[in-house]
C-alpha cells in the first residue's frame, strides 16, 4: 500500500462534507440493529405486564393500567325485598256452588237470570226428566210394599198371639217388614234430596239453589238436553252461585318465591280497574304443588345477595369473579336463588363480605377464556 501511495501521489484527505456523509451512512447501517434491539426489550416488558392464569385465577401486576377498568362490591346479607306477583280475582270457593244435573232431562223453564239474588231452596229451573220420574215411581212402589208388609206383620202377630200361626211365619213377616221399611227410606230420600215428592210421578225436576247468593253464571237455555255426566266432560255448570261480597285472589308465585310467603301474611292488592286504590288481603292457602324440575332453597339458611351485574352466565350456570387480593381474581360458580330489582340472591359459591367484580366482568371473562385456551367456561 505504501508503494502504491508513492506511485499515485500523496494520500487523499477527506473533506468535512465527505466525513458527514460517511457518518450518516454508518448511522443508517446501524439503525435496523438498534430498532430490533429496542423492539425486543418492549416485548419482554409487555409479556411481564400481561395478566396470567394461576390455578384458575387471573393475576395482574400491581402497576397494570387494566386494573382501573374493574370495580368491586362486597357480598351482603340478604334483606327483605318487596315481592311483586301477578294474580287474578276468583270466587271464594267456600261460598260458591256450581250446579250440574243429577238426572238426564230437558230444560222446560228458567226462572232466574245472571245477577239475581237467590235464597236457599229457591227454584232456578225446571227439567222434564224421565229418570227422575223413575225415582218417583220407585218411591211410590216402596210406599206400597211397606204398607203391605206392615199389614201382613200385624195380621201374623194377632194369629200368633191366638196360637193359630207358627212363630216361624211371624219372624219371616218381621224380616219382610224391615226390608220394606229400608227400601222406603232409600227411595223417598232420593226423591226428597233433589226437591221432589213421592206423592205423584210427574217427572218434573226442580233445580234449587242450595245457598244464599247471587247467580253469576247461567249456561242453559230452554229446550236444552242435559246429562248427569256433563261435569266429567268438562262442560260448564248450569248455574254458578256465589257470595260476591268476599273474593279470593290467586297469586302466581315461582318456587323461589315461596319462602317469602306465609299463611296469615298480609298483602297489598292493586288492580288496573282502580289504579288509585289498594286493598288489604290475608294469605290463607299456599299450594303444595312443586315443579319437579325446580328447586326450593333451604329457608333456614342465611341468604346472601350481590349485584346482578356481577353475574356471568356461562354454560347454563352463573359465575362471578371474586377479588382475593388487589389484582388477583378467582372464577367462582354460584347458585342463584332469584334475581329481583337488580339484586341476585345467592345460596352458595361466595361468602359474606367477599368482594366481587361488578364493573369489567365481561373483560375479565374474555381474558379468562383466552388464558384458558378458549375454553367455554
Amino acid at each position: 500500500m505504501i508503494a502504491s501511495r508513492l506511485r499515485d501521489g500523496p494520500p487523499h484527505v477527506p473533506s468535512i462534507r465527505e466525513r458527514i456523509v460517511r457518518a450518516a451512512v454508518f448511522a443508517l447501517a446501524l439503525a435496523p440493529a438498534v430498532l430490533v434491539s429496542a423492539c425486543d426489550n418492549g416485548d419482554a416488558k409487555s409479556d411481564v405486564a400481561r395478566p396470567r392464569l394461576e390455578d384458575g385465577r387471573i393475576v395482574f401486576r400491581q402497576d397494570s393500567p387494566q386494573l382501573g377498568s374493574f370495580a368491586t362490591e362486597p357480598v351482603k346479607e340478604s334483606v327483605p325485598q318487596q315481592l311483586r306477583l301477578s294474580g287474578r280475582l276468583v270466587w271464594d270457593e267456600n261460598r260458591t256452588v256450581r250446579l250440574f244435573p243429577a238426572f238426564a232431562g230437558r230444560v222446560i223453564h228458567i226462572l232466574v237470570k245472571a245477577g239475581d239474588r237467590v235464597k236457599p231452596g229457591q227454584t232456578l229451573a225446571m227439567l222434564a226428566s224421565p229418570d227422575f220420574g223413575q225415582a218417583q215411581a220407585d218411591a211410590r212402589r216402596a210406599q206400597s210394599d211397606f204398607a203391605l208388609a206392615e199389614k201382613n206383620l200385624n195380621r201374623l202377630r194377632e194369629l200368633y198371639a191366638a196360637g193359630v200361626s207358627a212363630r216361624k211365619e211371624m219372624i219371616s213377616a218381621e224380616a219382610d217388614y224391615a226390608r220394606a221399611e229400608a227400601e222406603l227410606a232409600r227411595a223417598t230420600g232420593k226423591v226428597k234430596l233433589y226437591g221432589g215428592g213421592s206423592e205423584s210421578v210427574d217427572q218434573n225436576l226442580a233445580l234449587a239453589s242450595p245457598i244464599d247468593g247471587v247467580v253469576v253464571e247461567r249456561n242453559i237455555n230452554p229446550g236444552q238436553e242435559l246429562r248427569p255426566d256433563l261435569q266429567l266432560a268438562n262442560s260448564p255448570p248450569m248455574f254458578v252461585i256465589t257470595d260476591p261480597s268476599r273474593l279470593w285472589v290467586q297469586l302466581d308465585a315461582t318456587e323461589s318465591q315461596l319462602a317469602s310467603l306465609k299463611r296469615g301474611q298480609t298483602v297489598t292488592l292493586r288492580s288496573s280497574a282502580w289504579p288509585e286504590e289498594s286493598f288489604e288481603a290475608t294469605v290463607e292457602t299456599i299450594s303444595d304443588f312443586i315443579d319437579p324440575t325446580g328447586e326450593v332453597p333451604d329457608a333456614q339458611r342465611t341468604l346472601l345477595q350481590l349485584p346482578e351485574k356481577a353475574l356471568v352466565l356461562s354454560g347454563g350456570s352463573y359465575y362471578v369473579f371474586v377479588e382475593e387480593s388487589p389484582g388477583r381474581f378467582r372464577w367462582n360458580e354460584v347458585k342463584v336463588e332469584g334475581v329481583r330489582d337488580g339484586v341476585a340472591g345467592v345460596v352458595s359459591g361466595v361468602d359474606l363480605g367477599q368482594k366481587v367484580v361488578v364493573e369489567g366482568t365481561l373483560l375479565l371473562h374474555r381474558l379468562y377464556r383466552q388464558l384458558a385456551g378458549g375454553a367455554p367456561a
